[in-house]
């Protein structure tokens, strides 16, 4: 399956809503779709039950705050929603990395990814919405494998949604 192919499967009840002109909303449901399988394999051992949970949690909670900031309009209210869904983004990459012992490193790195690529999206979604940009130091966002320390080429975001790998449900 390919972010393509999945769009294909969305309610146009979802995608006929002005909400859906937002990348960064498109590629959060598309992500908490593609958790499903990962969390279904974490949870079949003992040590990341507890992690599945969290990061399927983290993973729902970007398209909501989403959802919720783009119901407001602009400005403030709108900015603080964004920056939530910013939080559990960072929040999902922080699990996936956790879970990387039981998914394999091609999965964890793939979504470890395509997370830091929906946070340069929101990184740039909040200063819009507040007027004044975040303050936070100036980071690169570079994207490498887990497994390399040299750096490796960044895959772009069009890569990173046409090439998914799925997790084996194999134990």
């Amino acid at each position: 399956m390919d972010f393509e192919s999945w769009v294909r499967t969305v309610p146009l009840s979802i995608t006929g809503d002005s909400l859906w002109k937002m990348r960064a909303y498109q590629l959060a449901l598309f992500a908490a779709n593609i958790g499903w399988v990962d969390v279904t394999k974490l949870m079949t051992d003992k040590r990341t039950i507890s992690l599945a949970d969290q990061l399927y949690r983290a993973l729902g909670s970007i398209g909501a705050n989403l959802a919720e900031g783009y119901s407001y309009g602009t400005g403030p209210n709108r900015a603080r929603m964004y920056e939530y869904a910013l939080g559990s983004a960072r929040e999902s990459r922080g699990w996936y990395y956790n879970g990387r012992h039981i998914l394999s490193d091609q999965v964890a790195t793939h979504r470890i990814q395509l997370m830091t690529r929906l946070i340069q999206l929101l990184l740039v979604a909040v200063p819009d919405q507040r007027g004044k940009l975040l303050r936070e130091e100036k980071a690169a966002y570079e994207v490498a494998d887990i497994t390399d320390i040299e750096k490796v080429s960044t895959p772009s975001l069009d890569e990173l949604i046409q090439h998914i790998p799925i997790s084996s449900l194999d134990v």
